[in-house]
């Protein structure tokens, strides 16, 4: 009886080691696939992952791609040079000569573990110091500084040529508005704006001119090239003439002092206070010719002849009027005509 019963445990013992060792080759992992042509045999390797379907960066295709090739689409497309737009031009430029890097590998990197139509961004580096110079090298090319009206005599009547407005590009805001550009992966236009410089002097605002005609003993005043009025006035003399020429007032003194001049005609005369007997009236409008001016006489019958030392003389309320209707600087020219 009890041989029987060691019979019976050890065929069950042997029984349950051959259940294990048949679970133990079933859980195994399979080998890898092979194919046997021959005495040859070859592994197969997984195809490389693409990107998903309807993914893009900045806006570029890449779904379906392999990264090398969406990496090279995208770098492509980031090239294309941006276009600045300024007054009269358009002028385009690679994004590199901006300072502009593109992160192309991370964005592909991200563009491959996106779920399908996903818009990926491109980040963009920016060196803004380049693009500042960039755009500082616009502005000296093509700013300019506005140009005053100019005056000249043309006929023996003032002629003025027409002011000229400059401009300045707004290097700060055009600065701005490229990077936000590049930044965005963008290739729209970027408008580039410039300041309007106005001109000091125009024809509009030109002061006060004189114009002395020697030969006839007149004097025109003008607004700029604007008739005003005109005076008899009387001029120099043949051994004294008043010089021909382009002058300009250079000092108004109202009651001056009379100084005789270091001239033969004046030696030993004295100085002559304010008052009715100063050969000089009571206005003075010195002129950038030495010792010559405008000025009122107390000798009115004079009017009208070259009989002065070289100055003009004016009937006093005359010259009292032009006194104030003038200024330092307004120019004087005297013609012979």
């Amino acid at each position: 009886m009890k041989r029987r019963v060691a019979l019976s445990c050890s065929i069950l013992a042997g029984l349950l080691l051959a259940g294990l060792l048949a679970a133990t080759v079933v859980a195994s992992p399979p080998p890898p696939a092979a194919t046997t042509t021959g005495t040859t045999t070859t592994t197969t390797t997984p195809t490389p992952a693409t990107i998903p379907p309807g993914v893009t960066i900045a806006g570029v295709e890449v779904g379906g791609m392999l990264a090398a090739d969406a990496a090279t689409a995208v770098q492509s497309a980031f090239e294309a040079p941006l276009e600045l737009i300024l007054p009269g031009t358009r002028v385009l430029v690679p994004p590199d000569l901006l300072g502009a890097t593109p992160g192309v590998q991370r964005a592909v990197a991200k563009a491959q573990t996106s779920i399908p139509n996903t818009a990926v961004p491109l980040g963009v580096a920016v060196d803004q110091a380049r693009t500042a110079a960039f755009v500082a090298g616009l502005a000296r090319r093509y700013d300019r500084l506005p140009a005053d009206a100019e005056l000249a005599l043309r006929r023996l009547r003032p002629w003025l040529s027409k002011e000229r407005i400059g401009l300045r590009l707004e290097q700060r805001r055009a600065v701005r508005d490229v990077v936000v550009a590049l930044s965005a992966a963008a290739r729209r236009p970027v408008r580039l704006y410039e300041q309007k410089l106005r001109a000091e002097v125009t024809r509009r605002n030109f002061g006060p001119v004189i114009v002395i005609h020697r030969s006839t003993n007149r004097l025109t005043l003008y607004r700029g090239m604007r008739y005003q009025r005109a005076f008899t006035v009387a001029t120099g003399q043949r051994a004294y003439p008043t010089p021909l020429g382009r002058f300009g007032i250079v000092v108004k003194w109202r009651n001056p002092w009379w100084y005789p001049p270091a001239s033969p005609w004046a030696k030993g005369q004295k100085p002559v206070p304010p008052g009715p007997e100063n050969p000089l009236g009571t206005r003075w409008m010195g002129l950038s010719a030495p010792g010559v001016g405008i000025h009122g006489t107390p000798e009115g019958g004079s009017i009208g002849y070259s009989v002065s030392h070289g100055c003009i003389r004016m009937r006093i309320p005359e010259a009292e009027w032009l006194f104030n209707h003038v200024e330092v600087g307004t120019t004087v020219f005297i013609v012979a005509g």
